[in-house]
């Protein structure tokens, strides 16, 4: 493979998508940009709204742990794109143009130990650059990504199954893996957006035969009954008595908080089993919890994660395929990036789904 590709012929300009904190979406002119030094140029074929931009850029600029502050760069915004590859920089090696990727959506240092691990979820570099937060995203026709953070999307998945697992997929594969989960288990999942959905199809495709969903709205417990991954959904207010009456008086032998709430991580804790496990994915809130009777007496297991590595991502990429499941059956909403507003809103109210943009490429 040649180490450098000519840029095609592409407009000078292109119009992005900016968060201004306003709870709007703001479509503006900037260049298209050109790869540099271990550097592809990807035209966008889908770039999903994650929850995390809604509740931390679309309604007012907090940083990824809650604080005030200068956390998103008023840069393209979208952290979760899957594109093809255009134009490549000097030095890139294991892409070229036409592969079809997705993007691990932080840049790290790559030297620090959490790089070295394929966690650039963690590094705590000042160089640390988040796509759609402090370097140009996916809410363009063009995104401008490192070599080190692409990831090959295979054939047979789509453009919107690969901008789903840019963070959703990843981060609940992370949750699942580290309480083991499979088909001896009864999982309960809390939650039931983007996340919470995606925690039910890769717990299928880990063998997971019992699936129990949590949620307190109905149109979204609607849709998540309609996706066909749950054996049931029901309200916070049924849970215990449900996944009781679903284990012979047991409780569920895993769980996972995707909902971010404190009354979310509570249930998640309350009808986990004896010994059970309990996996805490969902970013924000508070955990509160009697300690004896609820964690001790049931000598309870708790993690917490926070995405996944890349070389997690790229794991999970290739399961689906073997899995035969499609990350995009979870999506509700579907635009093209001069509907950015619209879509925006969806995400932050009225969507029982996933909400993705939508590029050119295929």
């Amino acid at each position: 493979m040649p180490t450098t590709t000519p840029a095609p012929a592409l407009p000078a300009t292109m119009t992005g998508v900016y968060l201004p904190g306003d709870a709007t979406a703001a479509l503006r002119e900037l260049p298209v940009p050109r790869p540099g030094p271990g550097q592809v140029l990807l035209e966008i074929g889908a770039s999903g709204i994650c929850g995390s931009d809604i509740g931390y850029i679309y309604r007012g600029h907090k940083g990824h742990r809650g604080e005030e502050g200068s956390a998103y760069k008023g840069v393209v915004a979208g952290h979760e794109p899957a594109g093809r590859i255009v134009a490549v920089g000097e030095g890139v090696r294991r892409f070229g143009v036409g592969d079809r990727v997705l993007q691990y959506h932080i840049v790290g240092c790559g030297r620090c130990t959490a790089c070295r691990a394929g966690y650039f979820i963690s590094c705590a570099a000042s160089s640390r650059a988040a796509y759609g937060w402090q370097r140009d995203g996916g809410h363009a026709p063009w995104m401008l990504a490192e070599e080190s953070t692409t990831i090959a999307l295979p054939d047979e998945l789509s453009m919107v199954d690969g901008a789903l697992i840019a963070c959703g997929v990843g981060t609940v594969y992370e949750g699942l893996s580290r309480i083991a989960v499979d088909g001896r288990d009864q999982l309960v999942v809390v939650g039931l957006g983007p996340v919470g959905l995606l925690a039910a199809l890769v717990a299928r495709g880990m063998g997971v035969r019992t699936v129990i969903g949590v949620e307190p709205s109905a149109p979204r417990r609607t849709f998540a009954a309609g996706t066909d991954l749950f054996d049931d959904v029901v309200d916070p207010t049924e849970a215990a008595a449900h996944v009781a009456a679903a284990t012979d008086g047991r409780g569920a032998s895993a769980s996972i908080d995707c909902s971010g709430a404190t009354a979310g991580r509570s249930v998640a804790v309350d009808v986990a089993a004896e010994w059970g496990r309990v996996s805490l994915v969902g970013e924000g809130g508070r955990l509160e919890t009697e300690v004896s009777d609820a964690l001790l007496h049931k000598h309870l297991t708790l993690h917490a994660s926070w995405v996944t590595s890349l070389q997690g991502m790229e794991a999970v990429t290739r399961h689906l395929v073997a899995w035969g499941l499609r990350p995009s059956r979870i999506v509700s909403d579907q635009h093209p990036l001069a509907e950015a507003d619209r879509a925006y809103r969806l995400a932050a109210g009225d969507s029982a789904g996933k909400v993705c943009l939508l590029g050119a490429a295929e």
